[in-house]
């Protein structure tokens, strides 16, 4: 019987796998250069830490399960509540600022389409400690680096911006209560997924007041700060998240990456928890689902039974990322194997011990040497060497038979020479 893999999940054949490890070791090159540090924590956790931070409802958007002490469990979603649970526990003694980036493995129970799996890989990086808007603005430059390391200009992606605390003191300042937010969050979230009837149908079923629907819409056609200062008198609130807005735009602009950002107070992110500056990363043509997206969540530590402690951070996703990159033709299956410092083959069945001899003692000094298991023709040895894109290959012919003397041919130059087989291992004992 054929089972075949569950939907949703991905089996990684070596072709695909050299591309998938291209994707997270240029994640974990980026974050370290960058200055941060890596950590993991367990695939599982109890499910009531998720419904801490997103609610009842959230155990329908994961997998979760009772084990065999009735604990009830789920498969981690995101890494983010587990980053606040390992702080926590060692809040007092952890350096600060503390800069953690991981590269989870995480699972979600939804429906599979272009971008979104049940199963995949996420990139998260965070700062915690620091109330200074500079900690927004590096998490920014991080997930821009990275796509620049890519190959991805300004022309391919741009990070769109905005700020909660902004947009907050503007709805309440319209008479929008404290406690009605995130209802009017999770419909700001959607406008650029809607048609503009379809947003003012969605938004009237969470503002009844038609003075203030008018306002909000305005707001949310806001190109830029003047525009917005136009459409309500501003509060102080909403002026200092401003300010602050500005500020960060100049930081982005003195570490280089102006060209890749961009104000959009459409920008809202559907989470509660984020409590100041949000952004996604978004293909220039808009096809694609957001490349990554984080932001300010200065209350999740506290939530969680830690100290009020302010962090920022962003998490991106390789499934649309894989997708954007075999769309500006960065990646492709045909990505090379990783190339090998020797291959050796012999002519005849009889010479497999020296063969085996041979690659042991290559390997034991760190080469990448791999051997032929089976003997061959000369043609078809260099064959085989060079489609492994070895450096070297190593022959074991007439000339082992009749003298013990190997054949090292150079695999770019073509080139080759004799060496005694003694000599060679006494060679590679010396060095």
């Amino acid at each position: 019987m054929k089972i075949p893999a569950v939907k949703g999940t991905r089996d990684f054949y070596p072709e695909l796998m050299r591309l998938r490890n291209w994707i997270t070791d240029g994640w974990k090159e980026v974050s370290l250069r960058n200055g941060f540090e890596e950590y993991d924590g367990p695939i599982f956790e109890y499910l009531k830490m998720y419904q801490v931070k997103s609610g009842e409802e959230i155990a329908e958007q994961l997998f979760s399960f009772q084990d065999r002490g009735d604990r009830e469990l789920a498969i981690r979603p995101e890494i983010t509540p587990t980053l606040a649970r390992m702080v926590n526990q060692q809040v007092n003694t952890l350096p600060r600022p503390i800069k953690w980036f991981s590269v989870p493995r995480v699972c979600r129970a939804e429906r599979p389409q272009k971008g979104r799996l049940r199963e995949f890989f996420q990139w998260n990086i965070d700062i915690i400690g620091v109330d200074e808007i500079i900690a927004d603005a590096e998490v920014i430059f991080c997930a821009v680096d990275y796509l620049r390391h890519c190959g991805l200009g300004a022309n391919d992606v741009v990070a769109k911006i905005s700020s909660r605390k902004m947009l907050a003191a503007m709805l309440e300042a319209i008479g929008v209560a404290h406690a009605d937010l995130q209802g009017v969050y999770a419909v700001l979230d959607k406008k650029a997924k809607l048609s503009d009837e379809a947003f003012a149908e969605t938004l009237a079923q969470k503002l009844t007041n038609p003075d203030q629907r008018k306002l909000v819409t305005a707001m949310m056609n806001a190109a830029t700060f003047e525009e917005l200062e136009q459409v309500i008198h501003l509060p102080q609130a909403a002026t200092d998240a401003i300010s602050e807005m500005k500020q960060l735009f100049e930081l982005l602009d003195a570490m280089g990456i102006a060209g890749y950002c961009k104000f959009d107070i459409s920008i809202v992110r559907g989470l509660a928890y984020y409590t100041g500056v949000v952004f996604e990363i978004h293909d220039r043509c808009g096809e694609l689902r957001a490349v990554c997206g984080g932001g300010r969540y200065d209350n999740l530590l506290r939530d969680f039974g830690g100290p009020s402690l302010s962090a920022t951070g962003m998490g991106m996703g390789d499934c649309v990322l894989e997708i954007l990159l075999r769309d500006k033709g960065i990646i492709t299956d045909q990505a090379q194997r990783a190339p090998i410092d020797y291959y050796i083959a012999a002519i005849d069945e009889g010479l497999t011990k020296p063969l085996v001899a041979i690659a042991a003692a290559l390997r034991g000094k760190g080469k990448k040497a791999e051997f032929a298991y089976k003997s061959g023709k000369m043609k078809k040895i260099l064959k085989q060497a060079d489609d492994l894109k070895a450096g070297c290959c190593i022959i074991l012919g007439q000339e082992f038979i009749d003298g013990k003397m190997l054949v090292v041919k150079d695999m770019k130059t073509t080139e080759q020479k004799q060496i005694a087989f003694g000599e060679f291992l006494a060679g590679l004992e010396n060095n």
